[in-house]
């Protein structure tokens, strides 16, 4: 017979239902509960395609066509009717389809699935999939914030999991060369000197060698892609070389990471600091250009004194310390709050002065360094001084200081540091370190559209106002952020530049995800493990076992996931709100179809009806013989192989 489905002409035979034909000719029909191997059940309801000249909807898995028969699987009537049935179905459906970990990491991070690799013994496959997304773990595992163990649910119980440290424990592994390589790995994983085997024939300019910037060349890099990273400093690392002191990151271990990114063929040129109009105008002429400039410049101080020579940035002075620059004074005030304040102050204490002060204008609560690093800081002799604010620096030694109070809250829900009217400090200090903030120079990039705080403004793709350059890191947007955000940047951009080059179209939209609330009730039966530091394969392990798994084993192949991404947005993804069953299942019927149908067992079965329905282990479980089939159909991970 003769049929269309969505104006394309089909011969077909009258043995085969609509589902079946599509798929054949390569057309999507939704679908959760059909399986070739079990009969048809329609139980689903989201396979319904409209039929022209028939006034209601039909099930495509179980209708056979007629002669003649137009069908339309993506009209507007059925996109509604998908809508409609997806959150009906998502209203009984409770869980997380990434944990939280994953969802804290501005680089994206599969934390549950490599944690669970290190638990399981397998370092190889953990090194495998942390590089699917940082291509600097023994880095990054030593400097990072690590958002991913402050949202860890590990804490419910007792402490979170020392996400950053098996990170670095397995970045370690890597750059030492004691690390098999993992089935299907990137050249990368297979180790050095082999470069992706298709070459697209595309090239691209990186401009920054920073984590963004590397991060970007890399994966572009993997891609096929032929990329050239320029970078004005002598070495590539940006501010993880010149901005992170040698006693928090090594620098021998951040270049040999650099190094693995070299040798997937990334062409480095450093010391050449380059404009937009110099790569543009290239004899290379590069296909798009990637900016990673970051924010080398410091926020000044705005104070009566500061241009004086014993003051200096927080940027500069951690520059100089990493080149052998030394500078040191008796007494130091480091002037600021973040963690480059904190490396700075505990850089002084190393490079010799008696005295380190950290002048701050709010309380130690509202500091925004890492309390580890404000905790490292004045176990090491830094001397705090909360709610005081420079107002001028006098001669070559004295620091006036305005005494503060907290007022109301400002836009980041900080409460704002006013004056204490007549109330003054004065301190002596030889050196004044400046670490309030960085902003970008983006001196040579004048083409490129700027935000009001000086930033290069980019969409949420890292597009530019020009059509072939895109941006990343501290230089956009918002400005100056965390080295993993950079990261996260970097891959995702290349990303985006990779679809660039050929030709694809370009979207953006947030994902659709099922989150769910948990607090120490839930937790309440596990027994407290004490959170460890995991310096063997050993205590890794033991560490690495203390993770509650809560996302989704089945986040990458959960069909309800896939549906509710293509007709779904976040904002309409809980229109039918109410009491949840406390389990994935949503009663399509495969698990127990297949049991019964393909292996003859019957093992599995449903309990009760409608809202309370669930499935159950029912008559002789000797029967089942592992085949895990039942997990396989399931289309949402409410199967495991432990269930």
């Amino acid at each position: 017979m003769n049929i269309k489905i969505n104006d394309q002409s089909i011969t077909t035979n009258e043995n085969k239902t609509i589902l079946q034909i599509a798929r054949e000719n390569g057309i999507e029909i939704p679908s959760l509960c059909y399986d070739e191997s079990v009969e048809i059940h329609s139980s689903c309801g989201i396979c319904l395609v409209e039929v022209e000249g028939s006034p209601r909807l039909i099930r495509a898995c179980s209708t056979f066509p007629t002669e003649g028969m137009s069908i339309l699987t993506e009209s507007e009537k059925v996109r509604k009717n998908r809508e409609f049935t997806l959150n009906l179905l998502l209203s009984n459906h409770t869980g997380d389809c990434k944990p939280p970990c994953s969802l804290a990491c501005p680089a994206e991070s599969d934390c549950q699935g490599y944690v669970k690799f290190i638990a399981d013994g397998n370092v190889a496959e953990a090194n495998k999939r942390i590089r699917e997304k940082v291509p600097f773990p023994a880095s990054i595992g030593r400097v990072c914030p690590r958002p991913c163990e402050s949202a860890c649910r590990r804490e419910l119980v007792e402490e979170p999991i020392s996400i950053a440290a098996l990170k670095q424990f397995i970045g370690d592994r890597s750059i030492s060369g004691d690390m098999p390589p993992a089935a299907g790995s990137s050249p990368i994983e297979k180790t050095v000197n082999k470069t992706p085997t298709q070459n697209t024939g595309k090239s691209v300019a990186v401009v920054g060698g920073g984590p963004g910037g590397l991060s970007a060349a890399y994966y572009l890099r993997l891609k096929g892609h032929a990329v050239t990273v320029y970078e004005s400093m002598p070495e590539m690392g940006g501010m993880l070389r010149y901005g992170v002191p040698e006693f928090r990151l090594p620098k021998a271990v951040l270049q040999k990471e650099i190094d693995l990114i070299e040798n997937v063929g990334v062409v480095f040129r450093n010391n050449e600091r380059v404009t937009l109009n110099e790569i543009q105008e290239s004899e290379n002429k590069f296909d798009a250009v990637v900016t990673a400039i970051g924010a080398w410049n410091s926020v000044p101080l705005r104070c009566s004194g500061e241009d004086s020579p014993h003051v200096v940035s927080a940027i500069d002075y951690l520059r100089k310390a990493v080149t052998g620059e030394v500078m040191t004074a008796d007494c130091v005030a480091v002037v600021g709050g973040g963690n480059a304040a904190m490396d700075a102050c505990r850089t002084a204490v190393r490079s010799g002065a008696e005295k380190v002060y950290c002048i701050y204008r709010r309380t130690r609560d509202e500091m925004p360094a890492d309390a580890h690093e404000i905790d490292a800081a004045e176990k090491e002799g830094v001397i705090f001084k909360f709610l005081t604010n420079p107002i001028e620096i006098i001669g070559e030694k004295a620091l006036h200081l305005q005494v503060m109070e907290l007022g109301e809250a400002d836009s980041s829900g900080r409460r704002s540091p006013v004056p204490v009217a007549g109330k003054t400090e004065s301190l002596n200090a030889g050196l004044v370190i400046i670490a309030i903030g960085q902003k970008p120079k983006p001196d040579g990039f004048e083409q490129l559209e700027m935000t009001k705080w000086g930033t290069i403004a980019t969409d949420e793709l890292f597009r530019t106002n020009l059509p072939t350059v895109f941006a990343v890191g501290d230089a956009t947007n918002n400005g100056a952020d965390i080295a993993v955000a950079a990261i996260g940047e970097g891959r995702k951009c290349a990303e985006v530049v990779d679809k660039f080059l050929r030709g694809e179209e370009l979207e953006s939209r947030p994902p659709f995800l099922v989150k769910s609330e948990k607090t120490e009730k839930d937790f309440a039966e596990y027994k407290k493990q004490p959170r460890i530091s995991p310096l063997t394969e050993e205590s890794a392990r033991r560490e690495a076992s203390r993770c509650l798994e809560c996302g989704c084993h089945a986040f990458d192949k959960c069909k309800l996931l896939k549906y509710a991404d293509l007709y779904l947005t976040p904002e309409k993804s809980d229109k039918y709100a109410g009491e949840k069953q406390p389990h994935k299942c949503i009663h399509c019927g495969l698990c127990v179809s297949v049991c019964a149908e393909t292996v003859g067992a019957k093992v599995l079965g449903f309990r009760h009806r409608g809202f309370d329905m669930s499935v159950t282990k029912s008559g002789d479980l000797s029967l089942c013989d592992g085949c895990d089939k039942c997990v396989t159909v399931c289309p949402t991970g409410q199967m495991t192989v432990d269930s």
